[in-house]
Order: C-alpha cells, then structure tokens, then sequence
C-alpha cells in the first residue's frame, strides 16, 4: 500500500467523499458544505499517510476487531492467524484493510470497488468482497458484502470503522443493552448491563471522556452522532436491520482514545473475539458461493436551537 495516490473524489450537493482503493478499500474523508460556506469533516479526513488506522474509515472483512488465541477452531479444524499491525498481539480487523482494491463501477455520485483475496497472509479465508457508497441529497448509502469462494464452509464477520471528527461538544447516542468489559487489553472477559454512566451510550456519551474499546450488545440498529457547535448530526441506520437478524446478530463498538481528535462508533456484526465466545455470537457461516453484507445509511441533518 502508498500513501502516494490522490483520492477518487465523489460529489453530490453539498458533500464530498473521498476513496482510497488501493489503500485497503478505506475512506480519504467525508466533508460536507455548510450554508454559511464552511466546510466540515464528519469523518477525520486523512493526512496521506500509508497506514489505513489514519485513514476516515475503513471496511472490516472477513471479521472486525480481535481474534485471541493464535486463531479458532472450526468444524475440527485449528485455523492459525497471525497478528497483523505492529503493536497488535492479535490478529485485527481481518485482511481487507491489507489489500488493494478495484475500481468496479464510478458516476459522479457513486462508487463500487472489488477484492478478492485468496488466503492473504497465509490464512484460511478465501472470499470476495465489494463495498458501494452512494452520495445522495440525505447523506451516503454504504454496503459491504462478502461471498464465499473458499471449498469449506468459515465463520465471517464484517464492519465499518469510520472515525468520527472529535469536538468539545460531539456527543454520540445509540440504544444498547449491555457492554463486554475487558481486563488489560480489549479481549472480553464478562458481559454486563450495569454500564458506567459515561459508556452509557443509550443515554449518550461524549466525544472525550475516559478510555473505551468495548463492544455493545442488544444494539437497536440505530445511532446518531451530534456536533452541537456546527448545528450538524449525522444519524445512522442498518438496512434489512430485522431480515437480518435484528440485535440479536447486530452490535456496535466504541472507540474513544484519551488523545487525538477522532472517536469510532463501529457498526459490527459479531462482537470482539466472538470465535471463543459460547455460541459464537453473530457470526455467519458461510459455504461455498452463500453471501452475507452491511448495509448502512448515514443521514445527515440539521440540529435546531
């Protein structure tokens, strides 16, 4: 992957996205034009650096977040992963962010990009993914959707990893249950539904606040993220959030790093290390030629007062 491509810029009203198809298929920013002419990034727009995690966003394929233990079992068989970014002892995001892309289809407005990796880095995984965005007057449709090329059947998972601009005031909401908490890294070790008030994400937790890598399970499917300053929310809902699955097969994860000016809210399938949970909660299993997908739509709109 290079940091030396400009971005495949899509536009429509007052929006732009950019896309990085040769940097894993991420996001260079997503900016919209306010009526007073100021430009602000919903997303944290990238600085050109060679590395996806600095990116605005990011699709996770074939899983999201961590797989502990060197790997899973399945079906009787050990499949080995090895830790994938320097400072990472597991495994993280799967291997599509690793990749380079295909331009498949591009308009003014919209864009599909392609890949097909056959057991990259020596894993078990061979699929075929394509992403589509879509500008549109309320805000951007975006799709991840995987197919199975491999002859025996594997668990997959899939997310987005946008990383939302940070301000004093940002503020992001979304009706959950509970939350996995972990000891010294992020690899779950109990779940609960006694949340700390500033994870409370059904009430609403600020941009800045105290340290969260967490999953969240019984997620609604919904979510918004507020900048009181620029009058801006973007609101957020899963497609076919029932057919597939509802909050039983529907999470969402937060990060919030002390420093820096971004956060994450993460619309995921499966929650962190779901391969060694009891029932492997999310998950998909796929056979030769069966798909499964996320499908999101990002509303933007204007907060009164």
């Amino acid at each position: 992957m290079t940091a030396h491509q400009a971005p495949l810029w899509l536009r429509h009203g007052h929006q732009s996205l950019g896309l990085l198809p040769a940097l894993g298929g991420s996001v260079a920013a997503w900016r919209v034009e306010q009526d007073d002419g100021r430009t602000f990034d919903l997303w944290r727009p990238w600085q050109g650096e060679a590395d996806v995690f600095r990116t605005a966003s990011f699709a996770m394929v074939p899983w999201s977040n961590r797989i502990s233990g060197g790997g899973f079992t399945h079906e009787g068989v050990f499949h080995r992963f090895q830790p994938n970014r320097p400072g990472e002892p597991y495994p993280i995001h799967g291997d599509g962010w690793q990749q380079a892309w295909t331009v498949e289809a591009q308009d003014a407005h919209s864009a599909t990009l392609s890949l097909e990796s056959k057991k990259f880095d020596g894993n078990a995984y061979h699929y075929r993914a394509t992403q589509t965005f879509t500008l549109h007057d309320g805000g951007l449709t975006q799709s991840l959707q995987v197919q199975h090329l491999g002859d025996a059947t594997l668990p997959y998972g899939l997310g987005l990893h946008p990383w939302f601009t940070r301000t004093s005031r940002s503020r992001v909401t979304a009706p959950v249950e509970g939350v996995w908490l972990s000891g010294k890294d992020p690899i779950p070790t109990r779940h609960t539904r006694d949340m700390p008030r500033s994870w409370n994400l059904s009430a609403g937790v600020p941009g800045y606040g105290s340290f969260i890598d967490n999953g969240y399970s019984g997620w609604a499917g919904h979510a918004h993220v507020d900048w009181p300053e620029q009058r801006l929310r973007v609101a957020m809902a899963m497609r076919d959030f029932e057919a597939n699955g509802g909050a039983a097969k529907h999470f969402c994860l937060v990060y919030r790093p002390l420093e820096g000016n971004a956060f994450c809210f993460e619309p995921i399938t499966q929650p962190i290390d779901a391969f060694h949970m009891p029932g492997r909660p999310g998950l998909r299993v796929l056979a030769q030629g069966e798909r499964t997908s996320l499908e999101v739509d990002w509303r933007i709109e204007t907060l009164g007062g």
